[in-house]
């Protein structure tokens, strides 16, 4: 049975977004680690190895998005993945608000943690864990 409506059209296309943005930002954790260990909180233990691990299942988060066998993994441990990592983005927002250092002003840490449900949304979207909204009341075949 085809489906239809708008998911079989977005998903596809969010999917690929998605994808680009954890490789990106997975290789960014691997070759350029400084900006990551700043805003790690203090009580991570082994914050270098951890930045590294995270780059790691960024990279291959977003490679196994686009493994059918591993789609549903991917979606639900970078959702996973996108709630853990929420710690660091707001000690980033709390350290440009108390000292100013970050280099990114309020213009980014606003929206910045505002979308981090979206983030969550969009892995498990783009993964098939959810057809929410755009099959709501619908059951999947």
């Amino acid at each position: 049975m085809a489906q239809t409506g708008v998911a079989p059209v977005m998903r596809p296309v969010l999917r690929a977004v998605l994808s680009v943005i954890y490789l990106a930002a997975g290789i960014l954790h691997v070759i350029v680690p400084g900006p990551f260990l700043g805003i790690t909180p203090k009580w991570v233990p082994f914050a270098p190895e951890v930045i590294l691990a995270t780059g790691c299942c960024e990279i291959a988060g977003a490679i196994g998005l686009f493994v059918p066998r591993l789609r549903w993994w991917a979606g639900a441990l970078l959702a996973a993945y996108a709630v853990c990592v929420y710690p660091a983005n707001i000690k980033h927002a709390a350290d440009y608000v108390a000292h100013g250092t970050g280099g990114l002003g309020l213009w980014y840490h606003i929206p910045r943690l505002a979308f981090q449900p979206v983030i969550v949304w969009w892995a498990l979207f783009a993964g098939r864990v959810i057809d929410w909204p755009f099959n709501a009341g619908k059951t999947r075949a």
